[in-house]
């Protein structure tokens, strides 16, 4: 076996785990946890009401 053959393994290897990992991403049943834990950085964000909103636009104008 020369190295040419090793590493043609090794890659074939590692393919291997990553189709498998984006195969258990994608169906997994965890997808609802997948989808909670992408919107973490949205969550300390509050939605501005409407009296913000127009204080907001009045001093972006004046």
């Amino acid at each position: 076996m020369d190295i040419g053959t090793l590493r043609g393994l090794g890659t074939l290897l590692i393919f291997v785990a990553f189709t498998g990992l984006l195969f258990w991403a994608y169906n997994s049943k965890r997808k609802a946890s997948f989808d909670e834990a992408a919107q973490l950085p949205f969550a300390d964000e509050e939605p501005l009401s409407s009296e913000q909103n127009k204080d907001t636009s009045r001093s972006n104008n004046q």
